[in-house]
């Protein structure tokens, strides 16, 4: 919202402050800004007439012009094309600065002397988009009231500074001048000023002219007005200005006004050509697929979602959001119906998404107050009536069924005082809402505050809160160590044990991440063989944040992209978050490494990230869990999003729980390694607690078996049949040795151990030859010495 000074001054005196006082007071009631800047920045500015003007002799396209400045006659060379005698125009005077940087001199223009500048809007600092086609070619022609001398800004209203603020969504009301002038009141503490709303109408009636019919509950307040022998020409200077400080291009004085009371009131207002309409004004809702150009020239397809203004069968209107070009205010238009309304906010938001969003849309689906809606379209009467010699047919079009029954909050200071953790009287907070201008009554420490209408954003006790917060100041809260109650009730087990699913992780070196919920519609039923159903958000942000995430693997990709294209290649990273589907939603663990994992040195070769580097991060942390003598890999049925011979898939108790392997190249250049876990599975097993055993104080003896294996023999199979027939006297086991020529070997090292005694040779040899007869039951071999 930008908010012009002087358009704010009118509602609220706003002497004694600066620009950037109103800004900053502003700020610290929860409204932040972004700039404060002048509307124009150009000085050293005074009205000219131009009394004379001759071709200059030197060139083909440059003029000489004999200025009036009051102080002098100035003789300046202007290249314009629309410069002429017994004109007012805008002069820069040597000393000027304009647009910040630019200053004007006295110089010589190819042989003649030019003793200033005669300036175009531009110029100024206003951009250009906010011109008209005019001025856009040439300088600026004052009107003929402009007196010589004097300040042209002054005269054309730029004497303006702007305040660009970033509101919050819920604060609707502050998307109007009259809702920033009650905001500003908190601190300036003076009478708001009401626009005039005062009329001189004619006998006729409306009635005479002009009937509605609503068909749509989505339409619960509609009001109509008419005059009549409007003239169309340039609006007053100050209408203008308030306009392009706004951000809004001025047209003409009606179109103008319109936009005008918007700012005012924040109650978009629509003006249509009564000679286009049939006498009749309607709203309904619109036929799928019907077909409307708006005023923009666009012909929009429709949907039954849309609300549309109709007379007799045609559309003549998109509710809430643009004109049809069939109603079009013209220079011709002699007699206009005003509309005021309001729309469901809903359709509103869903036809602005869909269609176009605009000033209008924008302050229709954050919802208005239907008090202002009858104001305004009063207002817009009265400045017809003033600047466009209107004449205002007696009487308003009424339909009306808005609930306006005003909201009670009841609220007491106890509370008050404990949510925000101060210590504030009955008297401070009835300050607060008298500065607020609700209207509210007191029981001791009790409070029965009437929410304004203006105010939709206020619901519960807690909106009040936030206002007497806001209003004291945040800053006025005393520090002090929050307070904890900490009882077994607190305790979540589930989440403890996600909790040291990161510290482990953490202590493997990986990098806890946090990235988006939503994702790329494409990424739906990646690295997974589910069928899982999307969730498509209504408004995406983007196309890429468009739909819930089902996996969280591509969004760790591009966390890795995105550190890749900053030259940081070595990545190992983990994400810990929910994955939703229509079914619900499911904790997910994703693992990502690539690139060095271990950083090499003059003494070491680093360590490039690999399958089995990963494999070892996912089999620790299920050892961790107490889940590793549990737990299997499958090189079966796997998602085509992985590398087809460097993946598996993770089972516990033959359960799936996940997948781990690299991303297939299609995908990625570079070799990326990831894992995805099911945490709420996985922590829904039941585990034995892990007890800690005492260091033997009897030697460990090894044994070192190789077998000459087969293809379709695994490794895993082999590690079963060990770990089985060793029994407990197996403390560790892994492969130390393999071979792959014209025959496959594999060698196992174990040890072994007791906590009360030596082994002896004969209990080993037992254990030995077991495992070589049930590994031999295989198809392997024991390999000869």
């Amino acid at each position: 919202m930008r908010l012009s000074l002087k358009f704010l001054n009118e509602f609220i005196d706003t002497s004694g402050y600066s620009d950037f006082e109103i800004a900053d007071n502003m700020t610290s009631l929860g409204n932040e800004y972004e700039t404060v800047e002048k509307l124009s920045s150009a000085r050293e500015l005074v009205v000219g007439e131009v009394l004379d003007c001759r071709k200059h002799p030197n060139s083909d396209h440059l003029t000489i012009c004999i200025v009036d400045t009051k102080d002098r006659k100035r003789q300046i060379v202007c290249g314009a094309p629309n410069v002429r005698s017994n004109t007012k125009v805008i002069v820069a005077l040597p000393g000027a600065v304009l647009n910040d940087d630019f200053e004007i001199k006295e110089t010589n223009i190819r042989g003649e002397e030019s003793l200033g500048m005669i300036c175009s809007l531009a110029e100024l600092g206003i951009d250009e988009k906010y011109l008209s086609d005019e001025d856009r070619l040439g300088i600026h022609i004052l009107s003929d009231d402009a007196v010589v001398g004097a300040d042209p800004l002054i005269h054309l209203s730029y004497d303006d500074s702007v305040i660009d603020f970033e509101l919050t969504s819920n604060r609707a009301d502050l998307l109007s001048i009259l809702g920033m002038a009650y905001e500003a009141n908190v601190f300036i503490n003076k009478e708001i000023k009401m626009p005039d709303i005062s009329l001189e109408e004619e006998i006729d009636d409306i009635k005479n002219y002009l009937s509605i019919d609503i068909k749509t509950e989505n339409c619960p307040l509609y009001l109509a007005r008419m005059v009549k022998d409007v003239k169309i020409k340039e609006s007053p200077n100050f209408i203008k200005a308030r306009l392009i400080a706004s951000g809004i291009r001025p047209i003409n004085n009606v179109v103008d006004i319109s936009n005008y009371v918007m700012l005012e009131y924040g109650q978009p207002l629509h003006f249509f050509d009564y000679k286009t309409l049939d006498a009749h004004i309607g709203v309904r809702m619109a036929q799928e697929k019907e077909e409307l150009t708006t005023l923009d020239g666009e012909k929009r397809e429709l949907s039954a979602n849309d609300i549309v203004i109709t007379s007799k069968e045609k559309a003549v209107g998109l509710a809430g959001v643009m004109g049809a070009l069939n109603s079009e205010i013209e220079i011709d238009t002699k007699d206009i119906v005003i509309e005021s309304a309001i729309f469901s906010e809903k359709h509103i938001r869903q036809t602005a998404n869909r269609v176009l969003r605009t000033e209008a849309s924008n302050r229709f689906e954050k919802g208005l107050n239907p008090e202002y809606s009858y104001l305004a379209i009063e207002r817009a009467c009265h400045l017809l009536e003033k600047y466009a010699d209107a004449k205002v047919i007696k009487g308003t079009l009424v339909h009306d069924l808005i609930d306006k029954k005003e909201k009670t909050i009841n609220i007491s200071l106890d509370k008050i005082n404990k949510v925000l953790g101060m210590k504030l009287s009955s008297d401070e907070v009835a300050k607060v809402f008298s500065k607020l201008a609700f209207e509210y009554s007191q029981d001791a420490n009790n409070f029965r505050v009437i929410a304004p209408l203006r105010r939709r954003d206020l619901e519960i006790e807690e909106d009040l809160i936030e206002e007497v917060g806001r209003v004291v100041g945040i800053d006025k809260i005393e520090a002090r160590l929050p307070k904890v109650l900490l009882s077994s009730s607190n305790y979540d087990e589930k989440e403890a044990l996600v909790n040291l699913i990161k510290d482990r992780l953490i202590a493997n070196s990986l990098y806890e991440v946090i990235t988006y919920s939503l994702t790329k519609k494409e990424n739906i039923n990646r690295f997974t063989k589910e069928e899982l159903s999307s969730i498509e958000v209504l408004s995406p942000m983007s196309d890429d944040k468009k739909v819930l995430r089902t996996t969280l693997i591509p969004s760790l990709m591009e966390v890795y992209n995105y550190n890749y294209n900053h030259q940081n290649k070595d990545i190992s990273i983990f994400e810990i978050s929910n994955i939703y589907t229509e079914e619900g939603e499911r904790k997910v663990l994703a693992l990502l490494t690539a690139g060095d994992v271990i950083k090499g040195t003059w003494q070491a070769k680093a360590l490039k990230a690999n399958y089995y580097y990963l494999k070892g991060i996912v089999i620790d942390l299920l050892e961790y869990l107490a889940l590793s003598n549990r737990l299997s890999f499958i090189d079966d049925d796997l998602p085509e999003d992985f590398h087809p011979y460097q993946t598996e898939a993770i089972y516990i108790d033959k359960e799936l729980v996940g997948y781990l392997g690299l991303v297939h190249p299609s995908l990625s250049k570079e070799e990326l390694f990831v894992a995805e876990l099911n945490l709420d599975k996985i922590l829904s097993f039941k585990t034995r607690l892990i007890k800690a055993k005492e260091i033997s104080i009897y030697p460990s003896v090894e044994l070192d078996l190789s077998f000459i294996i087969n293809d379709d023999i695994l490794a895993s199979d082999i590690f079963k049949i060990i770990r089985k027939a060793a029994g407990r006297l197996l403390t560790d086991v892994y492969v130390f040795d393999y071979y792959l020529g014209e025959t496959t070997s594999i060698g196992f090292r174990m040890s072994f151990n007791d906590l009360n005694r030596t082994l002896e040779d004969k209990e080993i040899k037992a254990i030995s030859e077991k495992i070589v007869k049930e590994v031999e039951e295989l198809g392997a071999k024991l390999r000869d010495k």
